[in-house]
This record gives C-alpha cells, structure tokens and sequence, in this order.
C-alpha cells in the first residue's frame, strides 16, 4: 500500500478520470439506451408470459370445472337410460309372465273343458252299453221265464199283486 502511496501521481489521476468520465458518457450515450431497452423488453416479456401463463391456468381451471360438469351431467344421463332400461326390462319380464299365465290358463281351461266332453261322451257311452246290456239281460230274463207256461203264470199275478198295492 506504501508504494502505491509513493508512485501516486496527480496528472495520471486526473487523465484516468477524465478517460472514466468519457466512457461513462460515450456508455450512457451508445450502450446504456440499447442496453436498458433490451433490459425493459425483455422485462416485458416475461411480464406478458406470467400473464399468459396465469390466463392458461385460469383457462385450465375453468375448463376443468367444465369438464367435471359434463362428466357429472353423462353420470347423470347414465344413470337415468340404465334405470329407464330396468324398469322396461321388468316390464318386458312381467308382461311376458302375465301373458305366460294368460295362455296357461287358457290351456287349462280349454283342458278342463276337453277333459269334461270326453267325460260326458265317456258316460253316454257307458249308458248307452249299461242300457243295452240291461236289455239283453231283461230278454234273456223274459225268455227263460216265459219259456214255460208256469213261469208265465207266476210272473202275471206277481205283476198284479204289485200293481194293485201301489
């Protein structure tokens, strides 16, 4: 520090500030301005990119919200076509077991009534064979009785015995 102390001198001193003056003035004549300017547009820049960037955030958000509005609304229609779906399923499932039982019982009742023609031609025919059968057995009765003329007798006043009580 000593040396620097003894080498001093004034003139130097005096032409480095001059010179140092100078180029702070020919610095904010050419290259302060430039310098400033670009310092400022890019300032601007990344003012106008925060912008940018807080606009697409809140665009982002509000086409979130949006999203999860339409998602909630196709919850929603989903939930309504798959009840609306139920309900037409049960609805096919009891109108076909309502017709179902329709047909059944129109089966058996045409059955029944099937079942109750064949029963009475069934008993027609038995009177009908009853009643012949009767008669072959009456005649073969009547013949054998009558085949004598003691039977014949017999058979006459038992007949009027009967008629004169009733």
């Amino acid at each position: 520090m000593e040396k620097l102390i003894n080498d001093f001198s004034f003139g130097l001193f005096i032409w480095q500030v001059v010179i140092f003056v100078g180029l702070i003035f020919l610095l904010k004549k050419f290259a302060w301005k430039p310098i400033l300017d670009a310092v400022n547009e890019r300032e601007e820049g990344i003012k106008n990119a925060l912008l940018s960037a807080e606009n697409a955030k809140k665009e982002m958000q509000n086409l979130k919200s949006d999203n999860e509005k339409l998602l909630a609304e196709a919850r929603a229609e989903r939930d309504s076509l798959m009840k609306e779906a139920r309900e037409i399923k049960d609805k096919m499932i009891n109108d076909a077991k309502s017709e179902a039982q329709e047909a059944g019982e129109k089966m058996i009742s045409q059955a029944k009534a099937a079942i109750e023609s064949e029963k009475n031609a069934a008993m027609a025919e038995l009177k009908n064979q009853v009643s012949s059968l009767s008669l072959e057995i009456a005649e073969k009765v009547l013949r054998d009785e009558l085949s004598n003329k003691d039977s014949q007798t017999k058979l006459v006043e038992k007949m009027l015995g009967d008629a004169k009580l009733n």
